[in-house]
Protein backbone atom coordinates (compact mmCIF):
# COMPACT_ATOMS: atom_id res chain seq x y z
CA UNK A 1 0.00 0.00 0.00
CA UNK A 2 1.30 3.60 -1.29
CA UNK A 3 0.41 6.22 0.91
CA UNK A 4 -0.56 9.26 -0.66
CA UNK A 5 0.72 13.04 0.04
CA UNK A 6 -2.65 13.90 1.77
CA UNK A 7 -2.67 10.64 3.77
CA UNK A 8 1.00 10.98 4.60
CA UNK A 9 0.02 13.97 5.99
CA UNK A 10 -2.60 13.23 8.45
CA UNK A 11 -0.93 10.76 9.26
CA UNK A 12 2.06 12.90 10.05
CA UNK A 13 -0.73 15.22 12.51
CA UNK A 14 -2.15 11.93 14.11
CA UNK A 15 1.42 11.33 14.89
CA UNK A 16 2.23 14.58 16.31
CA UNK A 17 1.12 13.23 19.91
CA UNK A 18 2.36 10.12 20.01
CA UNK A 19 5.49 8.86 21.73
CA UNK A 20 7.86 6.12 20.98
CA UNK A 21 6.93 2.90 21.19
CA UNK A 22 9.65 1.13 20.43
CA UNK A 23 13.43 1.66 20.76
CA UNK A 24 16.34 0.83 18.55
CA UNK A 25 19.22 1.06 20.77
CA UNK A 26 23.35 -0.24 21.03
CA UNK A 27 22.64 -3.63 19.47
CA UNK A 28 21.26 -2.34 16.43
CA UNK A 29 18.23 -4.08 14.94
CA UNK A 30 17.94 -7.44 16.11
CA UNK A 31 14.98 -10.20 15.29
CA UNK A 32 13.19 -9.43 18.54
CA UNK A 33 12.73 -5.57 17.82
CA UNK A 34 11.34 -6.43 14.75
CA UNK A 35 9.22 -9.03 15.94
CA UNK A 36 8.20 -5.54 18.94
CA UNK A 37 7.58 -3.39 16.02
CA UNK A 38 5.47 -6.07 13.99
CA UNK A 39 3.33 -6.21 17.52
CA UNK A 40 2.88 -2.60 17.75
CA UNK A 41 1.92 -2.07 14.18
CA UNK A 42 -0.81 -4.81 14.63
CA UNK A 43 -2.61 -3.22 17.91
CA UNK A 44 -2.24 0.23 17.14
CA UNK A 45 -1.04 0.71 13.43
CA UNK A 46 0.56 3.83 13.72
CA UNK A 47 3.48 4.29 15.80
CA UNK A 48 6.97 5.95 16.40
CA UNK A 49 10.16 3.94 16.41
CA UNK A 50 13.01 5.47 18.22
CA UNK A 51 16.52 4.78 16.20
CA UNK A 52 19.60 5.52 18.07
CA UNK A 53 22.47 5.43 15.02
CA UNK A 54 26.01 6.63 14.74
CA UNK A 55 25.55 7.56 11.02
CA UNK A 56 23.02 9.09 8.66
CA UNK A 57 23.65 6.36 6.06
CA UNK A 58 22.99 3.64 8.76
CA UNK A 59 20.02 5.32 10.06
CA UNK A 60 18.15 5.74 6.63
CA UNK A 61 19.42 1.31 6.28
CA UNK A 62 17.43 0.77 9.58
CA UNK A 63 14.37 2.44 8.46
CA UNK A 64 14.47 0.78 4.89
CA UNK A 65 15.03 -2.78 6.64
CA UNK A 66 12.31 -2.00 9.31
CA UNK A 67 10.02 -1.32 6.06
CA UNK A 68 10.56 -3.82 4.57
CA UNK A 69 10.63 -6.84 7.05
CA UNK A 70 7.19 -5.47 8.80
CA UNK A 71 5.28 -4.58 5.32
CA UNK A 72 5.19 -0.96 7.02
CA UNK A 73 5.11 2.70 5.35
CA UNK A 74 7.58 5.28 6.55
CA UNK A 75 5.36 8.23 7.21
CA UNK A 76 8.27 10.94 8.28
CA UNK A 77 11.49 10.66 9.86
CA UNK A 78 12.29 13.17 12.09
CA UNK A 79 15.75 13.33 14.19
CA UNK A 80 15.66 9.79 15.41
CA UNK A 81 11.85 9.30 15.60
CA UNK A 82 10.54 7.43 13.10
CA UNK A 83 6.37 7.28 12.17
CA UNK A 84 5.37 4.38 10.71
CA UNK A 85 1.84 3.48 9.44
CA UNK A 86 0.33 -0.53 8.93
CA UNK A 87 -3.41 -1.13 8.03
CA UNK A 88 -4.43 -3.73 10.81
CA UNK A 89 -7.28 -6.41 10.14
CA UNK A 90 -9.35 -3.92 11.49
CA UNK A 91 -8.23 -0.82 11.17
CA UNK A 92 -8.39 2.09 13.91
CA UNK A 93 -7.73 4.91 11.79
CA UNK A 94 -9.98 6.03 9.17
CA UNK A 95 -7.75 7.58 6.13
CA UNK A 96 -8.49 10.18 3.89
CA UNK A 97 -8.91 8.66 0.04
CA UNK A 98 -6.24 9.71 -2.19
Amino acid sequence: MTLSTTQTRFLRGEAHKLKPVVMVGANGLTDNVLEEIDRSLDTHELIKVKIRAGEREEKQAMVETICSRTKSEKVQLVGHNLTLYRRSQKPKILLPRK
